[in-house]
Parts: structure tokens; sequence; C-alpha cells
């Protein structure tokens, strides 16, 4: 068997991680195809190497440019390495525009498609993401979910037939590098210089359009951070600093501290060193969920409401209107007493993917 898995962006990097892994121990091919949506190699190329997936065997090179021009360019590319590999799994992961533009140019060409992280949900219909994941699931053969509330949802769209539970492989690499950081097994990350590691810091992102395309709503973001209490290490994405600059936003302020995209395991020991999260990355959210680490979400949804469970992780899209004090409780708050659950699987997802792709296990249909 033949599979070609689609990826062009860090999160899918990272949920390639472990199935490449679980590839590797198979007599199957897995080819990688790498469309260079996030070209950065803060965003990119540290991933394959600090994850230890193989290098891709096709890399397209579209880099950025606006949600159509970025997709349409995606698409156009990815039609004749299809076309030439004609694989038996075409597999897309997340909701990025490298998701859609491998599901439509798969469907077609009439190849199998496989959706990665199915079934997830914000119902906000301004987010590009929420319309990435609704068309590619609609498009796709197989639907391979990470949650029981993204079963529910697949059902609720008549899309039970093909959905399949096996889990969040985002647990299998996140579990898998915490274990190797604790252990001692990674050089500490690069913090943002002013940050003490053996001192209490906040951890941040922020990156979302919605969050960064108007300047009245990025400086009130901006603004919110840097009042904070205790020093925070904000690790800037590409598209905040071009957009703090366009519009004229000082980054560096009050109790901001500005460094970069973080590899993999950086991150993960990141979080781990910090008191708390906060951020507008969905995959953040859920990764502080699984370090222990209390979350405040600057978004009015989540494609991940396990998260909220206990305290867990709290949803603030407008820390300003909270007042100061109640926004500084809420952002440096203690880790909720509560023990967690497992909501996003056991850790062995990948296998499972594998497994279902193959016919030598069926899943569960919920």
């Amino acid at each position: 068997m033949k599979v070609v898995s689609v990826v062009g962006a860090r999160p899918q990097l990272v949920k390639l991680a472990p199935i490449a892994a679980a590839f590797a121990g198979t007599g199957h091919r897995h080819v990688i195809v790498h469309t260079g949506q996030h070209y950065d190699a803060d965003l990119s190329d540290v991933f394959f190497t600090g994850l230890g997936i193989p290098a891709p065997d096709v890399h397209l090179g579209i880099g950025s440019g606006s949600h159509g021009a970025q997709t349409g360019a995606a698409l156009a590319a990815l039609d004749p390495v299809l076309a030439a590999e004609r694989p038996d799994w075409v597999l897309v992961y997340g909701d990025t525009n490298s998701t859609l533009a491998g599901a439509l140019s798969a469907v077609k060409q009439h190849l199998p498609v496989a959706h990665l992280e199915a079934g997830l949900r914000s119902f906000n219909r301004r987010m590009p993401e929420e319309h990435n994941r609704v068309l590619t699931d609609h498009a796709a053969d197989l639907l391979l979910a990470p949650t029981e509330e993204a079963m529910r949802h697949l059902a609720a769209e008549g899309l039970a037939a093909r959905s399949r539970l096996v889990g969040d492989v985002m647990v299998d690499a996140c579990l898998g590098v915490r274990d190797t950081v604790l252990a001692g097994g990674h050089v500490p990350p690069a913090l943002p210089e002013g940050i003490d590691p053996d001192a209490p810091y906040l951890l941040a992102t922020l990156h979302r359009a919605e969050n960064t395309d108007d300047p009245a709503r990025l400086d009130a973001l901006v603004t919110a951070l840097a009042g904070l209490p205790l020093p925070v290490a904000l690790l800037a994405h590409p598209r905040l600093l071009a957009r703090a600059e366009q519009h004229g936003i000082k980054l560096a302020r009050g109790a901001l501290r500005i460094g970069r995209p973080l590899p993999y395991a950086g991150m993960v020991a990141g979080v781990l060193g910090a008191v708390g999260v906060v951020t507008d990355s969905g995959g953040l959210q859920k990764e502080a969920y699984l370090l222990g680490r209390p979350c405040t979400t600057l978004r009015p949804e989540t494609e991940w409401p396990e998260t909220l469970t206990d305290g867990w992780n709290i949803l603030v899209p407008q820390p300003q209107e909270r007042g100061a004090p109640a926004w500084a409780e809420i952002a440096t708050r203690a880790a909720p007493a509560a023990q967690r659950g497992e909501p996003y699987g056991d850790g062995r997802a990948a296998q499972r993917v594998v497994a279902v792709l193959t016919g030598e296990h069926p899943g569960s249909t919920g």
C-alpha cells in the first residue's frame, strides 16, 4: 500500500511525526509531500530535524499569499504529484489551506482521501480554518476523528458512516517529547532574553488573522499582555511580526519579552517551565492541557472544548473588558486541583490510523 501525506504548516508536522514513525515499522510506502505553506525555517525545517521526520519526498515551495492564492497554488502544484504517485490513500491533516488543497486535488482525481483530525468545529464561520475543516470532511472518504465530540459533530452532519474514532496523534507526539524533556534528553529552550527559566513566567503566542489583522484589536491584546504582573515570553510568529510592523505596534514593552518560535521539544520544555499559557493557537491550548498547565485563550471559542473542563482553559476574547486585576488573576491563575482525564486518547493514535488505512482494524464508529 502507498499513502501520500500532504503537509504544509507547523501543526501538521507535529501530527506527521508519529504517523511517519508508525509507517516506518511496516512494509507500506509512505510519501511525504510538503507544500511549503510554512516556509520559515522556525516553522518548518526545525520540526523535521527535531522530531526525526524523514525529509519530504516532494517540496512544492508555494510560500505565502492570500488564502485564495495560497490554496490555488497548492492545488495546482499537487495535481501532477498525485497524478504521478496514484496512491491508495491521500492523507491530509488538520485545517490549513494545504489540507483543503490536498483533499480537492485528490478527490478530483478519484483518489481516496483520509482526513486526520476530522470533526473539529469552532462554529465560527469567520475563521478560514473552519471552512477548511468542514469542506475537507465533506469531501473525504475516511474521517479519522480525535475525540468523541468530533464524532458527534460528524454524525450531526450525516458523516457517521465515514467516521472512525482513532484518538489524537498530537498526544502521541506531545507525551513522547514530554518524557524525553523531563528525562533531560533535550537542551533547555531558547527563551526570549529577559526570561529567567527558574522564575515564574507565562508563555504566549498570538498569530490568528482575527487577532492580528485589525490594528485596534492587536494593540489591545498586546497592551493586555504587556500589563500582566509576570514576565511573558511571547514567541512571535512571522505573521505577528509583520502585522505589528505594518500597524506601527511596539511588541517589546511592559511584561513582554519577544522571542522566536521554538522547535517542538523547545516549546514543550517552555510550557513545562511556565506557570501558564496565553494563546490563540488551537494546538497550544491542547498541549497546555496535556502538559498540565493552565491556558488562557484569546478567542471566543475553541475547537477543543474538552480543555475547558474544570478551568484548565478559559476563553477571554476581550481581556481589556475584564479590567486589569481580573485579567491578571485569570492569566496567572494556578493549575486546577482536579485531575485531567484522557479525552484525546492514550498516545497510540498513530498506530490506529495506520491500521485503519491498511484495513487491519476497522476503528471505532463511536
